[in-house]
């Protein structure tokens, strides 16, 4: 895609899943791949953090700077979800630990990296939504705090473009919807009512999100400003 070989790009969660799918494909575009993470990621170049944790995110950001001096792009991919609690059982603890990752973490990366873009004057940020946070409410499982915070991350994502458009940063999120990552594999007696609900039939490969992903941060998608691309396979639409 145009704009992405050469340029210095970051992913967290990229050690599976989707965050290291994108970062694969960002590594096939020609981009020069940090891979952000608790765990150590197998593909691009490791650096350990906690989305929670400031000073880890501001540290991972300042080694990509001393090697590249500059960051052209950031995904936003680290992200958990509550393991089919009702809302009526869910303690505090859960609930706090599902906005902490997918919400604060989401807001300490953009804050961190949005920072540094702002003073290059150029950059774009691609924060992971979901189809659950503002289009659907998944059944048969119950996950209202990942729903809650998916919505915060779209409405963040929105906020953040709209303040920061005017200085050269775009800022944009994937809404996606079952996509076949270990995460969901685990779960397997519920696979036969999504894909009942699914039009398409089958669940998303993650390099179908990373294109898309790649997509958004290429020059390719210069006008893209504050936009949630849903890919779901026409789930919503039932």
């Amino acid at each position: 895609m145009r704009g992405l070989n050469g340029k210095v790009m970051a992913v967290t969660g990229a050690a599976g899943g989707i965050g290291e799918a994108i970062s694969l494909r960002l590594q096939e575009e020609g981009a020069t791949v940090y891979t952000l993470d608790y765990k150590t990621a197998a593909v691009g170049r490791p650096l350990t953090i906690d989305v929670t944790d400031r000073t880890t995110v501001d540290d991972a950001l300042n080694r990509i700077l001393a090697g590249e001096g500059r960051v052209d792009g950031v995904v936003a991919a680290a992200g958990v979800v509550e393991n089919d609690v009702a809302a009526e059982d869910m303690s505090l603890e859960t609930w706090d630990r599902i906005l902490d990752v997918n919400l604060r973490g989401v807001f300490i990366t953009c804050q961190v990296f949005g920072n540094q873009m702002l003073q290059q004057g150029h950059g774009s940020i691609v924060n992971i939504s979901s189809m659950s946070g503002n289009h659907v409410v998944n059944v048969p499982q119950k996950q209202c705090a990942y729903n809650a915070s998916k919505a915060g991350v779209t409405a963040l994502t929105k906020s953040l473009a709209s303040e920061w458009a005017g200085r050269g940063v775009r800022v944009n999120a994937l809404a996606p919807g079952y996509v076949a990552t270990p995460l969901l594999k685990e779960k397997k007696h519920q696979f036969a009512q999504w894909l009942a609900a699914t039009p398409q039939e089958r669940m998303a490969e993650p390099a179908e999100i990373a294109a898309a992903a790649a997509f958004l941060l290429s020059d390719e998608a210069a006008y893209f400003c504050g936009s949630e691309l849903l890919l779901d396979g026409g789930y919503s639409l039932r």
